[in-house]
């Protein structure tokens, strides 16, 4: 895949996967000796401790650009901090626990991730929600779009998979909000897989519908998600755009400090991510997309993507950690 970095000045081209990969697994891991306790807040900071301890020992002169929140609401990882010891020079969008109530409630397919970019090229948006849809590679650009009826666009995904619309399955959040587009949807004779949260794990999902199952996401879900949602879709093939839902003065000045004045944009993938980028996620607990950390006596297990658009690599990465004292436990 193109990128617009040149690839003598790429800051890429000196992380190894298994680096960004191990911050995740750090996260993954200790949000996962929290899980089932029911308590979100415990979870998502320890998931937070871990994935900047883990930051800071990397080569990389990193900016938090998409995060836990702005700084009067996150003391750590929050956007505009500064990670690593230094070196390339990059900006970074992360969700140390993706999946919160999921991972408190020990339900499938919480999530730790991270994308890597070049310095200035993945789209900086407020803490609001964000309006997507997202499909696989293989299409044509244009099968689906936002300005479009969910009906249009499950009839057109169906006509250019050579299939009838009754055999399209959409995920979507299972959110009151959504009630009218579950109608909406159901009314075509096509499916819902509803899930409970993640929906980075959804989009990624709907990008290998033929080990998901999942043809199209649709619904609302965090504008932050969508970013990092895009960055996986940039290493995976497929097409996703997103829509800030600016619906008070508040949010709609906050996306106007961060240079976003037009309310109703359309947002592609070539303006969220507008370059080369490095996604990895690890499993909190088991899902469609990542098996869930195991603890054993001696070691511990993780499970975790990374993927590069520079190549179009996936790695599938099954690490065994040994050593009781493994990640501090």
């Amino acid at each position: 895949m193109g990128s617009d970095v040149s690839r003598e000045s790429d800051p890429l081209d000196r992380i190894l996967s298994v680096e960004i990969a191990r911050v995740t697994e750090r996260a993954a891991v200790a949000a996962a000796m929290l899980r089932g306790r029911g308590d979100e807040r415990a979870a998502d900071q320890a998931a937070v401790d871990a994935m900047r301890s883990e930051l800071d020992g990397l080569a990389i002169d990193g900016t938090v650009v998409v995060g836990e929140g702005e700084r009067d609401e996150a003391p750590m990882l929050f956007v505009g901090e500064r990670v690593g010891r230094g070196g390339a020079d990059v900006d970074l969008a992360l969700d140390p626990l993706e999946g919160t109530t999921i991972c408190a409630k020990s339900l499938p397919n919480a999530l730790s991730v991270i994308a890597v970019a070049a310095r200035g090229t993945l789209l900086v948006v407020p803490d609001v929600y964000m309006e997507k849809i997202a499909i696989g590679p293989g299409y044509a650009d244009g099968v689906v779009a936002l300005d479009r009826s969910p009906r249009d666009n499950l009839e057109s995904l169906a006509a250019a998979k050579g299939v009838p619309v009754d055999r399209i399955t959409a995920c979507i959040l299972d959110r009151p909000r959504h009630a009218q587009l579950i109608e909406e949807i159901r009314a075509t004779g096509a499916a819902i897989r509803l899930i409970g949260d993640g929906d980075v794990a959804g989009v990624i999902h709907a990008t290998d519908p033929e080990g998901t199952g999942i043809d199209i996401y649709m619904g609302i879900g965090g504008a932050p998600e969508g970013v990092l949602a895009a960055a996986a879709v940039r290493c995976t093939g497929g097409q996703i755009q997103g829509r800030l839902k600016l619906n008070t003065g508040e949010k709609r000045n906050r996306a106007e400090k961060l240079g976003l004045h037009d309310p109703e944009r359309i947002y592609s993938l070539a303006d969220m991510v507008r370059g080369d980028v490095i996604f990895a996620a690890s499993g909190v607990t088991d899902g469609n997309l990542l098996d869930g950390v195991r603890f054993y006596s001696n070691r511990i297990e993780t499970h975790s993507l990374v993927m590069d658009s520079r190549n179009g690599t996936l790695r599938d990465m099954r690490t065994r950690h040994l050593g009781s004292d493994v990640f501090g436990r």
